[in-house]
């Protein structure tokens, strides 16, 4: 009888270590995630910083383009203010349509282009997209490695009893799919 109750507390003993060890990677898992993107609410947060700056050197050279800057300051401040992760989503894929107009209105200009204010700000913001892009690159890898805990057999069990969620990936928008139109 004392061997089988040894047994079954080993068998016991064995689950619950294995269960707090799937817990203890799903959090981990989660955590990456997390922090990853909040490296990408960083370079996002910088983009917007950028942004007023670069709209009134614009400004200057092309008085008549009031509704593009308004659209790109009404999109940046939405995506200073979207609260959950679709949300800053949606806001920053619409916050780069803006900005590419922008830089399409800025192309229409020699002057400016050649402007040293503006190419320092234009650089500095490209130097931010491309952080802004492996950072979202870094989130949906951490994200798909969380996703998988979540969803595979038997991580999944334990992620389901303690109320672990999927996470969203940053998608783009179909608008940015779209091959841009050149014109001379």
């Amino acid at each position: 009888m004392s061997t089988v109750i040894i047994v079954i507390v080993g068998i016991l003993l064995v689950l619950v270590c294995y269960v707090i060890s799937i817990y203890n990677k799903l959090v981990n898992a989660r955590n990456k995630v997390e922090n990853q993107f909040s490296q990408v609410d960083i370079q996002l947060k910088r983009r917007a910083d950028l942004i007023p700056n670069l709209v009134e050197t614009v400004k200057g050279y092309a008085k008549h383009e009031e509704g593009t800057f308004t659209a790109v300051i009404k999109a940046r401040n939405k995506a200073v203010n979207a609260g959950s992760v679709n949300e800053k989503i949606e806001a920053n894929n619409e916050l780069t349509g803006a900005l590419n107009k922008l830089f399409a209105l800025a192309e229409a200009y020699p002057e400016l282009k050649a402007n040293e204010n503006f190419l320092s700000l234009q650089n500095d913001l490209k130097d931010t997209e491309d952080k802004i892009t492996y950072a979202r690159q870094f989130y949906n890898d951490s994200a798909m490695n969380f996703n998988n805990l979540v969803q595979m057999f038997p991580s999944n069990i334990i992620a389901n009893m303690f109320g672990f969620n999927k996470f969203e990936y940053f998608k783009i928008d179909e608008k940015e799919k779209e091959v841009p139109k050149v014109e001379f």
